[in-house]
């Protein structure tokens, strides 16, 4: 059995343990420490957070650095994809190219300074010189849609603070 003591008290790591962990964490790879801790009630967020780095060598990185995982009809759907623009590219040439649109979002912050106008005050001719701070500013972030094809950019979509993207059903 696998125990340890850490700062001075025993621990509950143990082989099961260790086991459960590991199997909660192959089944979700984006699980959190909240997760984890929800599935076993029983152990402290430190201890669950040690169990997956320390003890079974588990480490976080930017979900946009892990491949999606496909299932094998998402696979075979990529493939069929692939194939049909490969047939009407050898039929139609560069001409079908120009038939592809594309899109992205992505999130842009703005800053909303504070403007010279807004910073005036009134003051008077013996009051002492005013001290520069170091300006704050208010930032916000706004979901920005791009949808180009091969000629450019087609369109720019910027989604209002509060509101969603909806599909019709």
């Amino acid at each position: 059995m696998h125990n340890e003591v850490r700062s001075g008290h025993p621990s509950l790591v143990n082989d099961d343990l260790l086991h459960m962990v590991n199997e909660r964490v192959r089944d979700d790879r984006r699980f959190t420490i909240s997760d984890l801790s929800l599935h076993f009630p029983q152990n402290s967020r430190t201890l669950l957070y040690d169990n997956g780095s320390s003890d079974l060598g588990y480490r976080k990185v930017c979900a946009q650095w892990v491949p999606k995982m496909l299932t094998e009809e998402h696979k075979k759907q990529c493939v069929a994809c692939a194939l049909t623009f490969l047939m009407c590219y050898h039929k139609e040439g560069d001409g079908m190219l120009s038939h592809i649109v594309t899109g992205d979002k992505t999130w842009v912050s703005h800053i909303t300074p504070e403007s010279k106008q807004q910073s005036l005050h009134w003051k008077h001719t013996g009051s002492p010189k005013r001290k520069k701070l170091k300006q704050t500013f208010l930032t916000r972030k706004i979901m920005c849609t791009v949808f180009w094809d091969r000629q450019g950019v087609l369109l720019v979509e910027f989604l209002p603070q509060g509101t969603t993207i909806n599909t019709a059903v």
